[in-house]
């Protein structure tokens, strides 16, 4: 899988990891799938120096939810999420991205997971590979456990546009 960073002054040995509020799935190193989506995701957030990095990486998935290609995980992700939704509505209260990890935090949802493997949809045409039908899936992994990524390594440096 890949890792997709800012270009530094040096090669990174590891995985950075995510701790902002908007992160998908909360403070996790995260990876993508497939390398064209490391890539676009590198021209779309990673522009800070003008140059991002795509590393590779192998990681095992014995202890990873798969809400991607497993039935029974995604419908158990489902309600999960479900449950979250709830516990803000009857509060009377909108559930934010930061809110819902919190949630999972504080109720040690994830706390026995390696990661969670999910589908993230795209907010732009700009990643449709058909214009308006993205019939392609964009994987990513949120590791929580960084012991199951091994052999990282730089896998290319990239110019932004």
């Amino acid at each position: 899988m890949y890792h997709t960073q800012e270009k530094r002054d040096k090669v990174l040995t590891g995985p950075i990891i995510c701790k902002k509020d908007n992160a998908w799935l909360g403070v996790a190193w995260y990876f993508w799938y497939d390398g064209e989506d490391a890539f676009f995701w590198g021209q779309v957030s990673k522009k800070k120096t003008g140059y991002f990095e795509i590393y590779k990486a192998d990681l095992e998935f014995q202890n990873v939810l798969d809400t991607v290609f497993n039935e029974d995980h995604y419908l158990f992700w489902l309600k999960q999420i479900e449950k979250a939704k709830s516990a803000f509505m009857k509060a009377g209260k909108m559930l934010t991205l930061k809110q819902l990890n919190d949630y999972f935090l504080d109720k040690k949802i994830w706390s026995k997971l390696d990661g969670i493997m999910f589908q993230h949809m795209a907010e732009s045409g700009d990643a449709f590979i058909v214009k308006d039908f993205q019939y392609k899936k964009r994987i990513q992994l949120a590791v929580y456990n960084s012991d199951i990524i091994s052999n990282f390594a730089l896998d290319s440096i990239e110019k932004c546009v």
